[in-house]
């Protein structure tokens, strides 16, 4: 059966929009364009099929469309409701990937077309916060029979995988590409940064200059978006749980306080850290009028929704991507995005640029696992520190830049304890 009978999309017609934002991507990335030049010699999948679960757009795209190029193939399904772009699902299974994706489909038809994406019974798989494998590990097994492991993209994902892991449930062998130092390093930091901001910005159209933005989470992905945030003129605050990133946020030139706290002071939040109710009740009646509320974690978990519904009394849309919320007392609160990625279901997330690095990353990890895992073991294992080198000393060549090297007497000085 081809790509167009399998698939399950919105509008095949949707497809030249589509071809044309990959082409942007791609020309964008130069590389993954080094990577595709070596899986086109090297056929590193010929014959294996890889199922694939990630924010459905270009850059995503054309990290599909390098993984085919390496002779798979290729079914992707969505990460997220609100980040699947028809135009991109179409241009795919023009190009012969099947895809399960639309954009805003039910909670139920989300699950059913992450469930499709594996009945292929793919024999890798890229994973973004865990679905795939959390589907693997629960009612949908039997697709994992021929699954000889996979990467994994964020860090929700990752604390899963770890989870399965420390249980002893992991049932094949993943990949932490979150913790490359080429992934967070850049893009969970100059990626997050900038992208969260171009989903506020663009759905807002308000001004961040002079503003109050409270930051939840000092992580890799919470540097980068204070760091945006100071940069666009706000004052920031953080808040934290680890007082070793809260002392490094302060070093780093901002307020460090409680939520309980911070919610008085807050124009934009943004939630950053991975785990759940991060903004809640006892913040919500504290919060001044027109907050406006975001995220940027995997899951739409960490602004706390089902209060906020229940300490409204109306909420309608506003703009695209804007629900208001209006509480008895008559403040107004603004949640961006459903509470999802705000940076992706608001946006086009991270620049072109900064995905290159990690979706090479990816395809190169997916590439050691296919030919480790029968020697790896069912483990989370961090990305080999040589393709974290090779990926960024492909980037220093597509910026043009060199490296110093050790003469002989300096390696021999480095080698000796004298």
């Amino acid at each position: 059966m081809s790509s167009v009978e399998n698939s399950i999309i919105t509008d095949l017609s949707l497809a030249p929009e589509g071809h044309l934002k990959i082409d942007w991507a791609s020309a964008h990335m130069p590389v993954l364009n080094r990577v595709r030049e070596q899986f086109e010699k090297e056929q590193p999948f010929k014959g294996l099929k890889v199922s694939i679960s990630l924010h459905l757009e270009a850059k995503t795209a054309y990290l599909a469309k390098v993984v085919q190029a390496g002779g798979a193939e290729v079914t992707i399904t969505g990460s997220n409701p609100l980040s699947t772009q028809d135009d991109i699902c179409a241009a795919l299974v023009e190009d012969g990937i099947t895809v399960f994706g639309k954009y805003n489909p039910s909670p139920e038809e989300f699950k059913q077309l992450n469930v499709k994406a594996l009945e292929s019974k793919p024999d890798l798989i890229i994973d973004d916060g865990g679905d795939l494998v959390t589907l693997l590990h629960t009612d949908y097994g039997q697709y994992g029979v021929n699954l000889r492991g996979g990467a994994e993209e964020t860090t929700t994902g990752i604390i899963r995988l770890k989870a399965l892991e420390k249980e002893g449930a992991l049932s094949f062998p993943m990949v932490a590409v979150n913790d490359a130092y080429c992934k967070y390093l850049f893009d969970n930091r100059y990626g997050t940064g900038q992208s969260v901001f171009d989903g506020i910005n663009r759905t807002t159209n308000l001004v961040v200059a002079g503003k109050t933005v409270v930051v939840a989470g000092y992580g890799w992905c919470g540097k980068g978006v204070a760091m945006r945030a100071k940069g666009l003129g706000a004052q920031v605050i953080v808040t934290e749980i680890d007082p070793i990133k809260a002392v490094e946020a302060y070093m780093d030139g901002f307020t460090v306080m409680p939520m309980i706290e911070a919610a008085k002071h807050g124009d934009y939040f943004v939630t950053v850290t991975g785990n759940r109710d991060i903004i809640r009740k006892e913040h919500y009646e504290v919060m001044k009028d027109g907050a406006i509320l975001s995220n940027a974690g995997h899951f739409d978990v960490e602004v706390n929704k089902v209060d906020l519904e229940a300490m409204s009394v109306s909420k309608r849309v506003v703009r695209r991507n804007i629900e208001e919320y209006v509480m008895e007392d008559g403040r107004k609160f603004y949640l961006l995005a459903e509470g999802r990625l705000v940076n992706l279901a608001a946006g086009d997330g991270h620049p072109a640029e900064i995905m290159d690095m990690t979706f090479a990353l990816q395809a190169l990890s997916l590439k050691y696992v296919n030919d480790h895992y029968e020697s790896m073991g069912k483990v989370v294992a961090n990305v080999p520190y040589d393709i974290d080198q090779q990926v960024a000393s492909y980037k220093l060549e597509a910026l043009g830049m060199g490296l110093d090297t050790l003469t002989k007497t300096q390696a021999d000085y480095l080698d000796s304890w004298k």
